[in-house]
């Protein structure tokens, strides 16, 4: 029996030896050595805890994006950075700082699409599109540093489609003042001063804690020797990590549940946030923003299936390519839609907007379901019913947060120092 034991641990171990592998899915063997030694009474779920537990966040593997922007960048700058290294986010660093800063002092804290998006909220407030002349330098001074809370932006309904007009977003991303304001008017919209980071030696869990429970979209990785960020790990990179490790027992032993087994969705069907795809698309952003949520689904008129997403990445097309929409009166959701679809069509650009709806249905089984996520490049998925309606919607981190759960008093003080971003602003 013990020979028998012995040629199939072997077998495995030739097995991978003689195939390719992923860095992710070399990690995801390394779970898989330390799940086959964990004590046999503990649950699925307390074995992968201490796995994760066991394994430093440096064993990850490093982001080929190294992106970083300065402090003095503008607004255009920031979104052109972003936009052509296809990342959502990226570390601000002080240009003020001197050459042997700590990385307390040499970063700001970290800018996303999502920051930049509380001064274009601001902007489409009725009164600035209208008004003859611009609004004053204190005004913008304020939307600039997030303090003009997003819940208080008044609801855009079909009515005021005239408010985004065509022309609106070719003529603010002209502007001189979206070219002048600096990524550092804007850091009261980043959601930690400067930036909540781990050093190498802390563990995978406390990772997976953080992009999950604690809402974090990206966790910075530290080198404590030279000060900067070693590593940005992101809920997406975490998604593709447990793609690459299919076939791994425990990963197999999670993944093959069924959605509704593990309680997702975790949203009902009437507290799903939507916008109506005659309503003006800032609308949708408005609510994303109030709501803090990344994604919402677009709506048929009168009825409850949807036609496409919006997520708060797509903000980027309304800055980085306003003359798509030079041809419409006014920019609802569906137009939004439709001109997005077609610039990507035309530059034969790659993205998740190309594939329309993605959705799923509740006995798809945890690995279906990451395989989806990881080869879309998505960040959500809508459940849908037979008849396509709408019963909820399965975000990264929902899928994480089931992966591993919070062992009591597990952070202790480390959060203590920490200060977190205004109450109106969204990780």
């Amino acid at each position: 029996m013990a020979m028998a034991m012995a040629s199939v641990q072997l077998g495995r171990q030739t097995s991978i030896q003689d195939s390719p592998r992923s860095p992710e899915a070399k990690l995801g063997m390394q779970v898989e050595d330390l799940w086959d030694v964990q004590e046999p009474e503990l649950s699925p779920n307390e074995k992968l805890n201490a796995c994760f537990e066991s394994i430093p966040v440096s064993a990850f593997p490093i982001a080929p994006q190294g992106i970083e922007i300065k402090s003095d960048a503008s607004l255009a700058e920031a979104v052109q950075i972003l936009a052509q290294n296809k990342i959502l986010s990226a570390p601000v660093v002080d240009v003020d700082a001197p050459e042997d800063a700590t990385w307390m002092d040499r970063y700001i804290g970290i800018v996303e699409f999502a920051g930049i998006a509380v001064w274009i909220l601001q902007q489409s407030e009725p009164s600035s599109p209208r008004s003859p002349s611009s609004p004053n330098g204190a005004e913008f001074a304020i939307a600039a540093n997030g303090m003009v809370s997003a819940a208080g932006l008044g609801a855009l309904g079909p009515e005021d489609a005239s408010i985004t007009s065509g022309d609106f977003f070719e003529a603010l991303t002209s502007s001189e003042f979206y070219k002048n304001t600096k990524v550092r008017d804007i850091s009261g919209s980043f959601r930690w001063a400067p930036f909540l980071a781990l050093q190498k030696s802390n563990t995978f869990l406390t990772m997976l804690l953080l992009l999950s429970k604690y809402k974090m979209k990206s966790v910075p990785v530290l080198d404590l020797g030279d000060g900067k960020i070693d590593n940005i790990i992101t809920q997406s990179a975490v998604i593709h990590m447990l793609a690459e490790c299919t076939g791994l027992h425990w990963f197999e032993s999670w993944g093959s549940k069924k959605l509704s087994e593990i309680g997702l969705p975790t949203m009902s069907p009437e507290h799903i946030i939507t916008v109506y795809e005659d309503e003006p698309v800032l609308q949708a952003f408005k609510l994303m923003r109030k709501k803090r949520i990344g994604g919402i689904p677009v709506i048929e008129c009168g009825r409850k299936k949807a036609i496409g997403n919006i997520s708060l990445r797509d903000v980027q097309f309304l800055l980085t390519a306003p003359d798509i929409y030079c041809d419409y009166r006014s920019i609802t959701a569906k137009n939004f839609l439709i001109a997005v679809r077609n610039y990507l069509e035309k530059h034969e650009k790659r993205s998740p907007m190309l594939s329309g709806m993605i959705t799923c249905k509740r006995d798809e089984t945890v690995k279906e379901l990451i395989q989806k996520l990881d080869s879309e490049k998505i960040q959500r998925v809508y459940v849908t019913d037979e008849d396509g309606n709408l019963e909820g919607v399965i975000t990264l981190r929902d899928i994480i947060s089931r992966l591993v759960h919070e062992p009591r008093g597990y952070f202790g003080d480390f959060f203590d120092g920490v200060l977190p971003l205004p109450e109106n602003s969204r990780v």
